[in-house]
């Protein structure tokens, strides 16, 4: 047997023998449901399995206690696997086909992180086992990467040169799925802006007041006249976060959260400026005092087309799961929550192949030729930031219902249950696969960095906002204790 077939064998049948432990690790991690840079039982749980299984970890790296780099093995090649592990608020669902929250008003893994970190986690160990089978050089990398929901952590660890030495980066996202994409993704500013004024009686003297919540609404309506003179592809959106106590005060505090989204980062900038005008033009407005809070941003995904083929063929090697008929049951009637119009709507956005095929479909177990090239989705990652400074790539898995809503409670349930347990092991073994790949062919490494030179075209990244922020630890766990729940 040929020595890349073989190590191959082993980390797939080394996964399969060690399944049920990696399961428990997703289904602990999706029950800690922790907030952006405060994954601390998730973490550490995922540091010990790492220390557990003779990597060498450091753990509360680039600034953030819920950071990850760890590794085994020595010299070039690095390969590496990243995974997240933060959930998102106010989505909690039990394992159930309903709506139906484990803790009220509680966080939940409405995206799958708990499957995408494990995944990672699982991968890099079957690599060093199959590594030590075949007797191979370099070194497996292991990522963990908090807050990719809400911070950017990823970013962070981009900005103190964590990424700069590895040769190609692998990631995986439960999705509705099976699929490595080529699609870029909208760079993003995310921008906090804070308004001072003065309190008064709203009734007794208001005249004597100056009001932050005025400032607030006023910039919002300039914002949205904005609209009308921004691209098509533009995205503006925002939650007004502190609004003041109660209405016989005027609130002298209040603060606005907006991303600003396009997709490219040259084009995101100029309508940043704009919307900064707007906001000195209502604080100007409203004699308040304005302080504008550039917490950074995100960049637009880098794609490449030999990650993406080498994903799909080990996919398709390894072969997707088979799902029984309490599973399709589940599926099933987790679809009787929305129409089948959204699925139809997911499919056309996403120009799947012949889609009509999959209109009754719920859970997909086609492997899609790599799709996207040329389109950007709509949403943004922290991954684009890590894609800018080597060769990355998030591939989907099926884990979802098609046509199910991202960040809601279905998703939460799905990746909670045995849907998630399956789209876990069958991502593990293609990334495993993919990393082996790469470890023993210079000539795919190559054609996977000359493919990135080329489409970076000659930009080169530089940092969004100040290259030498702190993570914002404080105001996140002050945030989570806010969103944590009631049980």
């Amino acid at each position: 047997m040929h020595i890349l077939a073989m190590v191959k064998q082993e980390a797939w049948k080394w996964i399969d023998e060690h399944k049920e432990e990696f399961i428990e690790v997703s289904d602990k991690i999706w029950g800690y449901a922790e907030y952006g840079l405060c994954e601390d039982k998730s973490s550490k749980l995922i540091a010990e399995k790492l220390r557990e299984h003779g990597f060498r970890v450091q753990h509360g790296v680039a600034g953030m206690p819920t950071a990850i780099l760890a590794e085994w093995g020595e010299g070039k090649p690095i390969i590496a696997c990243q995974g997240e592990y933060d959930a998102l608020p106010g989505i909690s669902n039990k394992v159930v086909p309903r709506k139906e929250a484990l803790v009220e008003k509680g966080m939940g893994h409405g995206c799958g992180h708990n499957v995408h970190g494990t995944t990672a986690l699982t991968a890099v160990i079957a690599v060093k086992q199959a590594m030590k089978k075949g007797n191979l050089k370099g070194t497996v990398r292991f990522y963990g990467t908090p807050a990719e929901e809400n911070f950017g952590g990823k970013v962070f660890m981009v900005l103190r040169g964590l990424y700069d030495d590895v040769d190609a980066v692998f990631g995986h996202h439960p999705m509705s799925m099976n699929v490595a994409g080529l699609s870029s993704s909208n760079a993003t500013n995310a921008v906090k802006f804070h308004y001072y004024g003065k309190t008064a009686h709203a009734a007794g003297n208001p005249e004597m007041g100056r009001s932050a919540l005025d400032a607030i609404e006023l910039m919002n309506i300039g914002v949205n006249y904005l609209r009308e003179h921004v691209i098509q592809e533009a995205r503006i959106h925002y939650v007004i976060e502190e609004g003041g106590g109660q209405p016989n005060v005027v609130p002298d505090y209040a603060r606005s959260w907006y991303y600003i989204r396009a997709p490219r980062r040259d084009q995101v900038d100029p309508i940043f400026e704009r919307i900064v005008k707007i906001a000195e033009g209502a604080a100007l407005m409203t004699e308040t005092e304005l302080k504008v809070d550039h917490s950074g941003g995100l960049y637009n995904l880098i794609p490449n087309r030999p990650l993406a083929e080498v994903v799909t063929a080990n996919m398709r090697e390894v072969g997707p799961p088979t799902y029984s008929k309490e599973e399709l049951a589940f599926a099933a009637e987790i679809a009787k929550s929305f129409p089948k119009e959204h699925r139809v709507a997911g499919l056309r956005k996403m120009k799947v192949p012949n889609w009509e095929k999959y209109v009754d479909v719920d859970i997909m177990t086609d492997i899609l030729d790599p799709l996207g090239d040329g389109e950007t989705m709509a949403g943004s990652t922290d991954v684009a930031d890590v894609s800018w400074v080597t060769p990355a790539i998030e591939f989907a898995s099926a884990c979802n219902v098609l046509g199910a809503p991202g960040h809601s409670w279905q998703f939460v349930a799905c990746s909670g249950s045995s849907l998630g347990h399956k789209s876990l092991i069958f991502a593990a073994k293609a990334m495993a696969g993919s990393v082996l790949d790469l470890m023993t062919n210079s000539k795919l490494r190559e054609e996977v960095k000359e493919e990135h030179k080329k489409r970076l075209g000659g930009q080169v990244y530089k940092p969004v906002g100040d290259p030498d922020r702190k993570p914002p630890l404080e105001m996140a766990r002050e945030t989570a204790e806010n969103l944590k729940g009631k049980q």
